[in-house]
């Protein structure tokens, strides 16, 4: 299972590229989802790291039939056509190229969060706005988290 968490800023260099941060890597079973990364366009425009294996099994679940046939065909041509398949350097970066950056708004700060199951890569100064206008909800919905869970142990006892 993948559980990636954390946030980690990051600068990108002159070259394009931004660290990964051993922190995050280190959460990945490379034995069990691989070594290297898909970078796929996600939601909002923010673009995501899945590890190889994980994502090629989301690949796979990305059955046709599930909606409309012209909805299915424009899905499937997007979703390979703005992922690629990257490796991290020996020291843990990853190249981003101009194209990528300029669909995403990245600028030089870059902040990685873990989302579970991916890494989402963010213009710093998007994340933090995100983090403003979210944070009430955020905070409402993990009280209500905990309040079941503890409700759950109690009823367990």
């Amino acid at each position: 299972m993948l559980l990636l968490t954390g946030e980690y800023q990051h600068t990108v260099d002159d070259k394009g590229r931004v660290l990964v941060s051993n922190k995050l890597r280190n959460q990945i079973d490379a034995e069990e989802h691989g070594s290297n990364f898909y970078i796929v366009m996600g939601a909002n425009g923010i673009l995501c790291l899945y590890p190889q294996r994980y994502f090629e099994q989301l690949a796979l679940a990305l059955a046709p039939g599930t909606t409309a046939p012209d909805e299915a065909v424009a899905f499937e041509r997007m979703s390979f056509a703005l992922a690629s398949k990257v490796e991290l350097d020996s020291q843990g970066r990853l190249l981003l190229n101009e194209r990528l950056r300029q669909r995403a708004g990245l600028k030089d700060q870059i902040t990685l969060i873990g989302v579970r199951d991916h890494i989402e890569l963010w213009n710093t100064q998007r994340w933090e706005q995100y983090l403003d206008n979210n944070m009430a909800q955020y905070q409402k919905q993990m009280s209500q988290a905990r309040h079941t869970v503890l409700q759950k142990q109690s009823e367990d006892l």
